[in-house]
């Protein structure tokens, strides 16, 4: 095997590695997002839009006394 090769295996195996890695952050990046949008319920954004209508509704009570 020439030194040629072995460079040319290192810069193959680093370039797929770095292909995994880059796949698996746009992986993450698309979950998280998903949990973001609503969905009728069950994501992270209608769970804080439900926290922020009850704490309206604590608020009006407070006021009221």
């Amino acid at each position: 095997m020439t030194q040629t090769q072995a460079i040319l295996g290192i810069v193959v195996s680093v370039m797929s590695v770095l292909a995994g890695f880059t796949a698996f952050v746009k992986w993450l990046v698309k979950h998280y997002l998903y949990e973001l949008r609503p969905n009728g319920g069950g994501s992270m954004k209608d769970q804080i839009n439900r926290l922020e209508q009850r704490i309206d509704h604590i608020f009006e009570i407070i006021s009221q006394k």
